[in-house]
């Protein structure tokens, strides 16, 4: 693991790194916020997972967590969103297939399935990594992340909910199966078989009778990408209808940047400490 840069950040260390993955056979890059409180214990670990286009240095710049992860003792970890510089036929084509749109699943279409496997890196890898290096809490796990990046995280902890206690998503792609990105990247990385993309669409885990932790998310009402592309209307039935714990919440004049994203943040470190201090 190389330390590309480090600072001192709201009483904690902010660094980002890079390692070589084996999971992706790429160099993977992922920024962490360390609370003053890791210095002398274990603390809990929140993985944020961005969105479409972004990298590790997206919400570290712009989510404005530090202060709160400061104040509660909580670990950031932001990583990159796809691998990079792979070469791949059509990898830099578009914005949202290939290099930045990487949807948080393993590829096994090629050429995509050797490099593309976020789900693997996120769950297995880069957490082991995380828990190696750095004064984490194990038992303290919790996952979130904006569109794409929500979508990862709803996911990601459905399916396991022993690594992951907490989870939230701001404007999440609740229903990929039904959305124009979801449908590309799922045909592009996993093929035309529609059978095995419920494996990463978080309304059809719910209704297969995956279950977690109470969720929570935060959505725009003046996001652009609201109805063609999110869905949470799908989601929010599902959960209804099969008991899964969640307040999804609707707001009036946001839409689906990080100014959102910033004023809900609070909220977001909360749920995920009022979960985490229990489990």
């Amino acid at each position: 693991m190389e330390i590309i840069s480090e600072q001192a950040c709201f009483g904690g260390t902010q660094g980002f790194y890079s390692h070589l993955s084996s999971v992706t056979g790429t160099t993977m890059r992922f920024a962490v916020y360390q609370p003053a409180q890791a210095r002398g214990m274990k603390v809990p670990v929140l993985f944020y997972l961005a969105g479409l286009t972004c990298t590790e240095e997206t919400a570290t710049i712009k989510a404005g967590a530090q202060r709160l992860a400061s104040e509660f003792g909580i670990m950031l970890v932001m990583p990159d969103t796809s691998p990079r510089g792979v070469g791949l036929p059509r990898e830099e084509d578009d914005w949202d297939f290939g290099t930045g749109a990487g949807f948080y699943l393993d590829a096994v279409k090629e050429p995509w399935a050797d490099s593309y496997r976020m789900y693997s890196y996120i769950r297995d890898e880069l957490r082991l990594l995380i828990n190696e290096k750095f004064n984490t809490d194990p038992d303290k796990t919790g996952i979130f992340g904006h569109s794409m990046g929500g979508h990862g995280a709803l996911t990601i902890a459905l399916k396991n909910p022993d690594i992951y206690k907490s989870v939230s998503a701001f404007a999440p792609i609740s229903s990929p199966m039904q959305c124009p990105w979801g449908e590309k990247a799922f045909t592009g990385y996993l093929g035309t078989d529609k059978a095995s993309w419920v494996d990463y669409d978080a309304s059809e885990l719910v209704k297969n009778g995956h279950r977690t932790s109470h969720i929570l998310i935060d959505q725009g009402k003046a996001d652009q990408f609201l109805e063609e592309q999110l869905k949470p209307e799908i989601f929010e039935a599902a959960c209804k209808e099969a008991g899964q714990p969640l307040t999804c919440r609707l707001h009036d004049g946001y839409d689906h940047s990080y100014y959102f994203i910033q004023t809900f943040m609070e909220d977001h470190i909360r749920h995920h400490v009022s979960i985490l201090q229990k489990s």
